[in-house]
């Protein structure tokens, strides 16, 4: 009798398997749901049309998507583009990237705080955004650097790696550039976007934040680039 029990239990749970396969092999009609896997993306609307989307571009995430706008809007107009386009597409995050060059101070600060009323993220650079790039090579320590000098300084970094930068006309970023920016520093073993990083970070610990227009020379755009490693 326990034997036929036995095989009564072990028939009914052969059964259940088998039903639980053919449901399984079985085409669903429901409608399928937003897949999980998705990546979201990343809105980094930029002053310049070239520079900084050149820049951007080359950042390989595994776990998000980057959608560099570059437009050639400035300040307040660029941060009106943003609220724009931000409308038209939902996004994991946006961002603003604009520099202070020769731009009326109050435009410059008003463009930070409406961004930040709009929960985007703020990269801005005074004077510009290549003095994050030379922050990746030289320990600056903040203070005045006319941007005017950039580009020479800039390839003055660049020259023992034969490189250069063409901050006049192109204002691109190259492939070969970028892998140097993403590379490592001879002297200190670290990554060089983690010096500038850190570099960054410690020059505007300098200012008070209360008026970003004058505080010179600073960059907050390693704020974005901390957040873009996280999806790596």
């Amino acid at each position: 009798m326990k034997n036929k029990k036995s095989e009564q239990l072990i028939a009914r749970q052969k059964h259940r398997e088998a039903l639980k396969l053919k449901r399984r092999n079985e085409p669903s009609f429901e409608r399928n749901q937003p897949s999980l896997n998705q990546k979201p993306t990343i809105l980094i609307v930029c002053e310049g049309k070239n520079t900084e989307p050149s820049y951007f571009r080359q950042f390989r995430l595994s776990t998000a998507t980057i959608k560099p706008v570059g437009e050639g809007y400035n300040t307040l107009s660029l941060v009106n583009r943003a609220v724009q386009l931000s409308k038209e597409k939902e996004y994991e995050q946006v961002w603003c990237v604009f520099d202070k060059d020769d731009f009326d101070k109050d435009d410059f600060n008003n463009a930070i705080l409406i961004a930040e009323s709009n929960k985007f993220g703020v990269a801005y650079s005074n004077q510009a955004f290549e003095y994050w790039l030379i922050l990746h090579f030289d320990d600056h320590q903040g203070g005045g650097m006319n941007r005017k000098d950039y580009n020479s300084k800039i390839n003055s970094l660049l020259k023992p790696f034969n490189l250069n930068y063409d901050g006049n006309k192109s204002k691109i970023i190259s492939e070969e550039i970028f892998e140097l920016l993403d590379g490592y520093d001879d002297k200190t073993g670290k990554e060089r976007k983690l010096l500038a990083i850190e570099r960054a970070i410690r020059n505007y610990n300098q200012f008070d934040k209360i008026n970003p227009s004058v505080e010179e020379s600073s960059t907050t755009v390693f704020r974005l680039v901390e957040e873009l490693i996280k999806y790596i």
